[in-house]
């Protein structure tokens, strides 16, 4: 078809209303879905911090506890973050134990909570008590020694819970004429003679405060009767205690004690050697816990095996009843006992005994 002039303007002048979408129209379009995704986004990033912020506010930083006010909450030696958090839940100390573990995770402080008995005044924040706990801020600390436990043992204990530093501590009851002064008598060290006991320390008593405590403690169980029979054997405290430490390391069935006790002095009396496998260990530096024959011919003070009689002093802090059974042995004519590795013994009277009750309960032979 020829090419007309109305033709040709209409090609050259097409039609507005048919015309593609402009420029202007589609980069406003394309700014505005943009800036709607990213004003979601901070939205919902508002909210979250939001969340986190109202859930430490709850949690971690808003002041709680049940009455009543003051009070003491005493935190044990040994547990754990989670044992702690729990422990505080149900003392109404803290709103929710998940919480306090998260904190105290937070902030790397799960094992840096310290034992002790904390005096509180009024209800406190998470974030706060945990704090305290960190510190080590006690009003009291509890310490418990157990029966049997040496100085390095003790010494350990209140080094752990912050009360005194363990070198300090060993040198101090170490040290044989400050000892034998505090006792009143000669001794090498106050090995033996820190009572077992639960003891209730303020912070920063210092290590003389707590040996003097343990000291006054021991001398006051020795009553009346422990004289006069220390007297009728002709023996010194010294002796009496360094035979109870044996009988403490020896036991552990408290029906055995005054047994055992009567074979070691049967053994004495006859000048046979006590050849106590404990008394052995005490004076070997860096036992593993496996006693050797070998171990048995080291010569040192404490080894019962090459030396006659007891030896040189105690070898752990006993307990009363192994006192009290180091000074009224059980009449007996055992000379020997073995372990059955049941926590009771097997005695005998002659060696040939002993030789077959070691076979059977040692080496498991019949």
């Amino acid at each position: 078809m020829p090419c007309t002039a109305t033709v040709c303007r209409l090609q050259e002048s097409p039609d507005p209303t048919i015309r593609g979408p402009r420029r202007d129209m589609i980069q406003p379009f394309k700014i505005m879905g943009f800036n709607a995704w990213t004003r979601g986004l901070c939205l919902m990033g508002g909210l979250l911090l939001f969340g986190l912020a109202y859930f430490a506010w709850i949690f971690w930083f808003l002041p709680y506890g049940s009455p009543p006010f003051p009070r003491q909450v005493e935190i044990p030696a040994g547990r754990s973050v989670r044992e702690v958090a729990a422990l505080l839940e149900r003392e109404g100390l803290v709103l929710n134990a998940r919480a306090f573990m998260a904190l105290a995770a937070i902030r790397g402080e799960a094992h840096r909570i310290r034992a002790g008995i904390y005096r509180l005044e009024a209800p406190g924040s998470a974030a706060g008590l945990l704090g305290r706990l960190v510190r080590g801020d006690v009003e009291f600390y509890r310490i418990t020694i157990p029966e049997g436990w040496n100085l390095a043992q003790v010494a350990e204990r209140l080094d752990v819970v912050g009360l005194a530093q363990r070198e300090s501590f060993l040198e101090k009851a170490r040290d044989a004429a400050w000892a034998s002064e505090l006792l009143g008598f000669q001794v090498n060290s106050l090995e033996g003679f820190l009572f077992p006991d639960t003891y209730l320390f303020p912070p920063g008593v210092g290590e003389q405060h707590i040996l003097r405590s343990m000291v006054r403690r021991f001398q006051k169980s020795l009553d009346p009767e422990f004289h006069a029979r220390l007297l009728e054997l002709g023996w010194s405290v010294v002796q009496a205690v360094t035979l109870a430490s044996l009988i403490e390391k020896e036991t552990c069935a408290p029906q055995e004690r005054a047994l055992v006790s009567g074979v070691f002095h049967k053994r004495l009396q006859m000048g046979m050697r006590l050849e106590s496998d404990p008394s052995v260990i005490y004076g070997l530096e860096g036992f593993n816990g496996n006693l050797r024959k070998s171990d048995l011919l080291v010569p040192h003070p404490y080894n019962t095996y090459l030396f006659p009689g007891l030896p040189a002093g105690p070898i752990c802090n006993p307990g009363q009843e192994s006192i009290r059974a180091a000074l009224f042995p059980a009449e007996t004519d055992y000379l020997f006992f073995v372990s059955r590795k049941d926590g009771t013994h097997h005695f005998s009277r002659t060696l040939g005994e002993h030789i077959r009750a070691v076979a059977r309960y040692q080496k498991g032979r019949p």
